[in-house]
């Protein structure tokens, strides 16, 4: 029987955005890393190496990202807006730096960084801003790495869950980002902002899957904005309805997750 009803409207952009800091444990054991491919192709668009270079990483979040660049010999500090991230970030990570900010307005020196990265994070930014920004605390020859996990296209039951949630929430999982090629600040944004000349963006797509308890995929899903903001009950509901649906699919309890990470990178040269 099906859950859902009509859905609501579609909540706010900032809503969206501050909706994780009540959920950090959550988002931390349940949601999808990246592949060591990602980056190695990170390195291959900037033309140089991650190791010993001093990366910014902002919009850090749990520190999914960050930890793999510090694994990677990255010197590494973290920018993250959020209590709940901050707060998690910091007892998890206590060998990683991390600084109160948001890419609008970067709490750092301009040109202090080899790389201004942004994973799973660029869509929660103001791009007129975000962009003069990152390109003044890069150093000469710096770059600019955005990246993404997408659901991998081409996978039915991918398909099928994407317009469940679609249809009971009226809306995508994924908040879409704006245009990463603006460098002239936004209507209705400080008018202030440096602007920077259109960046180059070279793009890579780097496929890869992972196969974890049917668990951990619902809690996953849980730990997006849509279902945060969307309340409990409501929440609670198609969860337990895609259980059934999952189960069909994956009579093992197992899911096997396919992603996409799109990455774009821009260097200053």
């Amino acid at each position: 029987m099906a859950t859902s009803t009509t859905p609501p409207p579609p909540p706010s952009h900032p809503a969206r955005a501050h909706s994780f800091n009540a959920v950090a444990a959550q988002y931390a054991a349940n949601r999808p890393s990246y592949p060591p491919a990602l980056f190695d192709a990170i390195e291959g668009l900037a033309g140089r190496r991650l190791l010993g270079s001093r990366v910014v990483d902002v919009g850090a979040g749990t520190g999914i990202a960050t930890a793999l660049l510090h694994v990677r010999g990255a010197d590494v500090v973290a920018v993250e807006p959020g209590d709940g991230m901050s707060a998690h970030f910091r007892r998890t990570r206590p060998g990683i730096p991390i600084v109160r900010g948001d890419g609008n307005a970067l709490p750092l020196a301009d040109a202090c960084a080899d790389f201004v990265t942004y994973a799973q994070a660029w869509h929660w930014t103001d791009p007129g801003l975000a962009l003069p920004e990152a390109f003044r605390v890069l150093r000469p020859d710096g770059a600019l790495a955005l990246w993404w996990n997408r659901d991998a296209p081409g996978v039915p039951w991918v398909a099928a869950q994407a317009e469940r949630i679609k249809q009971h929430y009226g809306a995508p999982i994924a908040v879409q980002p704006g245009t990463p090629a603006s460098g002239t600040p936004a209507s209705g944004t400080d008018p202030s902002a440096r602007p920077v000349p259109t960046p180059h963006y070279s793009r890579r797509v780097v496929r890869w899957s992972r196969r974890v308890p049917l668990d951990t995929h619902l809690a996953n899903l849980g730990s997006h904005s849509i279902f945060l903001v969307g309340g409990t009950e409501r929440s609670e509901a198609f969860l337990a309805e895609e259980r059934r649906h999952l189960l069909q699919v994956f009579p093992d309890g197992f899911v096997e997750e396919v992603y996409d990470v799109e990455l774009l990178v821009a260097t200053t040269s």
